[in-house]
């Protein structure tokens, strides 16, 4: 019989937030796919933990995983862990999980701790609907598509998260305050630890703040969604800076027959048909 994998979340910081179930799955899989074996082993030892311990991370995520699929295939059942929350989110787990699903082996999920969540829940940010971003992309190397992301951001009416490291935090918030603008957010770190904390203010605030007081600790970013009012203002305002041919381009460029994207243009611009069908002519 093939072996399974077992994705198990531990705590993001309190070492009490685990479920009996996942430290009885620790206990029973054959190994452990640890992010750092460093960090993990001080949670095994406090619980006692003997499995054995193998490194699965980003930078062995491709061939190490094939190594664990040819051991499940042949009977290991394994358990992945992260240095803190739950496996797979924004971590190489998820690599492993979908070379799992190619080989059919059966993949579960144990759910616990995750920073986001926890997070969005204490941030009194509207929870109804989110997108995660986790971390952004980097400034040097991928500066286009980190551009096109906050771009991306600006329309966006769910409430955002991300995460950031310190060293980085300034220099996201002004990019924020650039292309969102003075949007409310919280500023959450240390979860879950004695010294949690959930900083209530505004991007603008925010980066007034840090000018004066060094970032410490990860940080997860929830920021409010733009309005979808205030949304439809910016797009309109978008669409009367384009030529009529431009904003006719704008859709059919999406994939519209010309037909409904001259419909959309009139509709976006509070005009007759007719005046967009003449303007194309006359171009």
């Amino acid at each position: 019989m093939q072996g399974m994998l077992y994705i198990c979340a531990t705590p993001i910081g309190n070492l009490e937030d685990i479920t009996l179930r996942t430290l009885r799955i620790l206990k029973e899989v054959d190994l452990i796919a640890a992010e750092d074996t460093r960090n993990s082993i001080k949670l095994l030892n406090y619980y006692d933990i003997k499995t054995p311990m193998t490194s699965y991370h980003e930078y062995n995520r491709y061939d190490k995983a094939k190594v664990l699929v040819d051991k499940m295939l042949s009977g290991t059942n394994v358990a992945i862990i992260t240095d803190a929350g739950t496996p797979a989110i924004s971590d190489p787990g998820e690599e492993l999980v979908r070379q799992c699903h190619e080989a059919g082996i059966t993949v579960t999920s144990l759910p616990g701790p995750s920073a986001f969540v926890t997070a969005l829940t204490i941030s009194g940010r509207d929870t109804r609907r989110f997108c995660f971003e986790a971390f952004l992309p980097n400034e040097k190397s991928d500066r286009k598509e980190r551009q096109e992301i906050f771009y991306e951001l600006s329309k966006e009416t769910r409430t955002i998260i991300l995460y950031e490291a310190p060293h980085k935090l300034v220099r996201t918030l002004n990019d924020l305050y650039e292309t969102l603008g003075n949007r409310r957010l919280s500023l959450c770190r240390e979860l879950t630890k004695k010294h949690e904390e959930n900083f209530r203010t505004t991007i603008g605030e925010a980066i007034e703040y840090y000018r004066n007081n060094e970032p410490r600790g990860e940080y997860v970013l929830v920021i409010e969604g733009i309005s979808r009012k205030e949304l439809k203002e910016d797009e309109m305002k978008e669409f009367l800076e384009m030529t009529i041919p431009e904003h006719v381009a704008y859709y059919t460029e999406q994939g519209m027959d010309k037909k409904e994207a001259m419909k959309r243009v009139a509709k976006d611009r509070g005009v007759g048909k007719r005046d967009i069908y003449q303007a194309l002519l006359e171009k």
